[in-house]
């Protein structure tokens, strides 16, 4: 496939020199804006959803629109998981600002398609859904191409401190999207999409008249088959997690359904045919011979553990939030989804703080050692939280947000920035593409085995509490074994949601009840006293994981540095193994070399 030349002004290829040394700020501006609302609006349904549900007229914990309630949370996950590393070797090959741009172009048509929702039931649900899967799309453009984006603009030595200030936004505004969310459905539920819209045609403008190719683009033609067994297997996994967590049949999940067991291992199939196409491809999606580059392999080790560590962590303590600690602490149900947001401010606090200052430090002195300390500090406040009562003082906790932040942002940046550094410069989009990919899946995978932890300590014990406790208000017996039968996860979507879980649960049996009975079951305290002690049971072993993934990302952190000297350009590294292994291709070793002049000098060591 020849190269394309590209005749717009937003795509021209220009070196840096022409550009001037602006060009760069202008380039971790506008990227920095599209990653911010790309994953702002991966978590603003979040706390949103209650509203959502309500304005279409469907509700999301009848047995039918459970997969509704699912794929609104996690489709634009999955869509950004499976095709963020195929928009990355796009933008190697056709132009990382052009496919930035496009991205950019295609999240604003699909955000202005979700404000303008005119229907209901149904059909507004699954228009919802589309769109944003759609939006998910624009978002993987956006997500694959920013780093590559910003590692052509910066020199060597300021990299840290550029990657770091983008993934500040990549994971503050996560936490943001929460608060948003909750201040604005509450006003009416369209804004919440609405709002994506102005910062969009800005970000759109913007890119396309200031933002140039300034990297190497690679001569190649399309790893179709890579692509399709790659697309195919990873969505069958991804698919299969997300109705593992549903009921299935007498069992609280559907890890036993037939069909998931058949998607995970088909998908695990399709994904080593994956890999096997991909060591005959002469243009593969995933290269791995960059897998011979010790930063980039472990870093991304690191990366994985990392995200599945920390990925359920915002469901988990939404749900403890929520369901638990706001309504016994005076709070109305309706009120829980916005607060539990504020709550959870001083957790992006600690990351704001961090995260900047450990891009600037490691330029200086490598990354290997912040990286590491902040995983370790990070499973530190995870032990902590298993120790903290599950009715706590907020002081406590607020301080092990702010902790766990500070680790989250120590860690964040010099892996970053180590791991697109070590990349030659025409694999950087495909780099940045394949860790956004273990990072975005890993989130998904994160969140199946964090509410799966939590189900499972639930069902073991939350049948019992329900039935004793109903029947002590005057249930009947009958009342109280039906819904003492109903699935954990109902009552764990409930806390989630914002909604009354016992007002849900009985329906139209409060109405039999006497008033006082029927006032003290929906009140503030009866729902958070009764699952206090089973949540706990799952609670302590979804952090227990968390911790096991945390010292896992400690120690990928400590390998990617490990035996490579200061100063050693990725070049050297690149043609050191290659004539190691004689496994690196001639036009990655030729391309590093070719980059000297910008890798010259750069360190490595803090991978």
């Amino acid at each position: 496939m020849q190269e394309v030349g590209v005749a717009r002004r937003g795509a021209e290829r220009k070196s840096l020199s022409e550009l001037g040394p602006r060009y760069k700020w202008v380039a971790l501006s506008n990227t920095t804006l599209g990653l911010l609302i790309a994953t702002i609006n991966s978590s603003i349904v979040l706390i949103a959803l209650p509203d959502i549900f309500k304005g279409i007229g469907v509700n999301p914990l009848d047995a039918g629109n459970t997969s509704y309630l699912l794929w609104m949370m996690m489709g634009f996950l999955v869509v950004t998981a499976v095709l963020v590393v195929t928009f990355g070797r796009l933008g190697d090959m056709y132009g990382r600002a052009r496919m930035y741009n496009l991205g950019f172009l295609i999240f604003t048509i699909s955000s202005i398609a979700l404000a303008v929702t005119w229907m209901s039931g149904d059909a507004a649900a699954i228009w919802l859904i589309a769109w944003r899967i759609v939006q998910g799309i624009g978002g993987a453009f956006l997500m694959a191409n920013s780093s590559a984006i910003l590692t052509d603009a910066f020199p060597a030595n300021q990299r840290g401190l550029a990657l770091g200030v983008n993934g500040i936004a990549a994971i503050a505004g996560s936490f943001l999207g929460l608060v948003i969310g909750g201040v604005l459905a509450p006003i009416h539920w369209h804004w919440v999409f609405l709002v994506s819209v102005p910062f969009g045609l800005i970000g759109t403008v913007w890119a396309y008249l200031k933002l140039h190719d300034t990297g190497v683009r690679v001569k190649a033609k399309m790893d179709w088959g890579g692509n399709i067994t790659f697309a195919v297997g990873l969505i069958a996994v991804l698919v299969a997690i997300t109705y593992g967590i549903q009921p299935y049949g007498n069992s609280s999940m559907g890890w036993t359904n037939p069909w998931v067991i058949g998607a995970l291992v088909g998908g695990v199939l399709v994904l080593a045919w994956f890999v096997a196409i991909e060591r005959r491809s002469p243009n593969p999606l995933f290269n791995l011979s960059l897998f011979k580059i010790r930063t980039f392999t472990w870093g991304n080790v690191a990366n994985l553990m990392a995200s599945l560590g920390r990925g359920g962590l915002q469901f988990i303590l939404i749900i403890w939030l929520q369901g638990i600690w706001l309504p016994q602490h005076g709070y109305s149900f309706e009120e829980t989804p916005l607060w539990a947001g504020i709550y959870m401010v001083p957790m992006t606090i600690g990351f704001l703080i961090a995260a900047p200052i450990s891009g600037v430090l490691s330029d200086r002195i490598g990354a290997r050692g912040l990286a590491t300390t902040g995983m370790i500090i990070t499973a530190g406040t995870f032990f902590a939280l298993t120790i903290l009562p599950v009715n706590f003082d907020y002081v406590v906790f607020a301080i092990l947000l702010v902790i766990n932040g500070i680790g989250m942002g120590m860690f964040s940046s010099p892996n970053r920035a180590a791991v697109m550094s070590s990349l030659p410069s025409n694999a950087r989009g495909a780099g940045a593409g394949m860790t956004a990919t273990f990072q975005n899946a890993a989130m998904v995978l994160s969140i199946g085995i964090f509410f799966s932890l939590i189900i499972a300590g639930l069902s073991t014990s939350l049948p019992g509490a329900l039935t004793s406790g109903l029947t002590a208000h005057g249930v009947p017996a009958a009342d109280a074994n039906e819904i003492a039968q109903l699935p954990a996860v109902a009552v764990l979507f409930a806390a989630f949601l914002g909604y009354n879980p016992v007002q849900q649960l009985l329906g139209p049996a409060l109405s039999q009840l006497p008033p006082d009975q029927a006032s003290f079951l929906t009140g503030r305290s009866f729902f958070p006293s009764l699952i206090t002690e089973p949540f706990a049971d799952g609670l302590h072993v979804a952090f227990w994981f968390a911790i096991v993934a945390c010292v896992i990302a400690a120690v990928g952190s400590w390998l990617a540095g490990r035996g490579v000297p200061v100063g050693e350009s990725v070049g050297e590294e690149l043609a050191a193994t290659a004539s190691e292994s004689g496994t690196i291709p001639v036009d990655l070793v030729d391309m590093s070399r070719a980059d000297s002049s910008v890798t010259a000098g750069r360190s490595v060591s803090g991978g």
